[in-house]
């Protein structure tokens, strides 16, 4: 710093006066920096003027403009943060319906799982009856041929015996009698059996 102070005096104290010839006033070293007395008196009424003016005028007029700006800054960041809230809120509010969805979802698999198994054990009960109603029909189907077969061969082992013994006791018997008789002797076959 200390060095540019003695630039500065070395510059004014070697500074050559301007001629008046040359449109100068003919002196030099500090006249050349200083102003003429009456321009400076001017200068200093024509910036106090100003400097009211603009004290006056100019700086309210700015203050109001830096007001309003900050108020619309103010209102930007309240709606901004207004604006951060409703999104943070609807995100709740989406996640919510997000997890009220997922356990739906989860509710109807469990319902429709549940359903699928009650229908498989109803078609699992209702196919076993129906088989064994089938097993029940086949046996009684089974019981009532047997005792028809056997009934058939009964009537025909008669019908076989009286042939046979009629040819045997060549006519002494009549028929009905005969009959009688083995129908006795298949009673007491039926007996053994």
């Amino acid at each position: 710093m200390a060095y540019l102070y003695t630039l500065a005096v070395q510059i004014l104290a070697t500074a050559e006066p301007v001629p008046i010839s040359e449109g100068g006033e003919g002196g030099g070293g500090l006249r050349l920096l200083l102003p003429v007395p009456e321009e400076l008196i001017a200068g200093l009424i024509a910036f106090g003027i100003v400097f009211a003016v603009v004290w006056k005028f100019g700086i309210p007029a700015l203050n109001e403009t830096l007001d309003a700006r900050a108020a619309a800054i103010k209102a930007d960041l309240d709606a901004a943060e207004q604006a951060k809230q409703e999104a943070e809120s609807l995100l709740d509010d989406y996640r919510a319906q997000l997890a009220g969805a997922r356990e739906e979802a989860a509710r109807i698999v469990e319902e429709a799982r549940e359903a699928a198994e009650e229908v498989r054990a109803d078609i699992l009960s209702r196919a076993e009856a129906e088989a064994e109603a089938i097993r029940g029909r086949a046996r009684e189907e089974i019981a009532a041929e047997r005792e028809r077969v056997a009934a058939e061969l009964k009537q025909q082992v008669a019908d076989l015996a009286i042939e046979i013994a009629g040819k045997l006791v060549a006519e002494s018997l009549d028929v009905e009698r005969q009959r009688q008789l083995v129908d006795r002797y298949i009673e007491e076959l039926g007996g053994v059996r």
